[in-house]
């Protein structure tokens, strides 16, 4: 990270004029936005931003697609992953699309007026969710035929193959995202802010304790801002034996311009690529 807590890394070999051949990936979360570029042509990662600790993403997510001419390319697919609060999921049996604007009444928050659905096969459920209207608005200007996805969509995507008791946390540097699942039925899942790791330390012994998680026999997973050593992974291990990282392997996509990044770190922006 540099100065202003943001990094790009960029393949030399990147020819903007490919672009109709690239997906664009976008993860917005509370506090943070990173996007990806893959060529889908030759399966290869050309390109990761990533800003951290943002005050106003918003703001910061609007100045970024003023000025930066990545991402006024005329890419093949777009897909965004956008935090919100308004988010629901309906299992597959209880849900009536004729029936959203009653779902709707759920949400606590006030956004945009439009709502988003979003299948989730794999874990028999659907989830419903509007966004913050300038974000949407940005997002609908600067990027057109946007796929949009609630936070929770790359995360549960990581999840898709646990057939085990496991508990999936996805960081970035002020935040976590929490999937927990059992063989591949989803039993919990929340986004929480966090200033410290006493923060952290209690919503994890919250998580433990409510769902009455077993952590001898629960495999834990760990994506994002989070290294082996640092005092979000100490907090961890007091709970958890084993502790896994994931890699960005699932899509097979060849990432040499994260050779001398943690392999984690981006798990959860390129799984957004596996998102239907």
């Amino acid at each position: 990270m540099n100065s202003k807590n943001s990094i790009l890394l960029v393949d030399p070999e990147f020819d903007p004029n490919t672009a109709a051949d690239c997906n664009l990936l976008i993860k917005i979360t509370a506090d943070s936005f990173s996007y990806a570029i893959i060529d889908k042509s030759n399966n290869q990662l050309k390109a990761v931003y990533d800003q951290q600790e943002c005050q106003n993403v918003s703001k910061a997510l609007s100045e970024k697609l003023r000025t930066d001419s990545y991402l006024s390319l005329p890419f093949k697919e777009i897909k965004a992953s956008v935090h919100t609060e308004n988010s629901i999921a309906i299992p597959n049996d209880l849900f009536n699309e004729q029936n959203l604007n009653d779902y709707a009444k759920f949400f606590t928050e006030e956004q945009s007026n439009n709502l988003y659905t979003q299948p989730f096969a794999n874990f028999g459920f659907t989830s419903i969710f509007t966004l913050n209207k300038f974000i949407e608005e940005t997002l609908n200007v600067s990027l057109s035929n946007c796929k949009l996805f609630d936070h929770a969509a790359p995360v549960l995507s990581l999840s898709k193959d646990n057939e085990k008791l496991s508990l999936v946390l996805d960081f970035t540097v002020g935040s976590f995202n929490v999937i927990y699942t059992d063989g591949g039925k989803l039993i919990f899942q929340n986004y929480f802010q966090i200033e410290n790791a006493e923060e952290f330390n209690y919503y994890l012994l919250f998580i433990i304790n409510q769902l009455n998680i077993d952590t001898s026999k629960t495999d834990i997973y760990l994506s994002g801002i989070i290294n082996d050593g640092d005092s979000q992974y100490k907090c961890i291990e007091k709970y958890f034996k084993t502790i896994n990282f994931i890699p960005t392997t699932g899509n097979e996509v060849d990432k040499k311009i994260l050779d001398d990044m943690p392999a984690h770190y981006y798990s959860s922006l390129l799984a957004l690529d596996q998102c239907g």
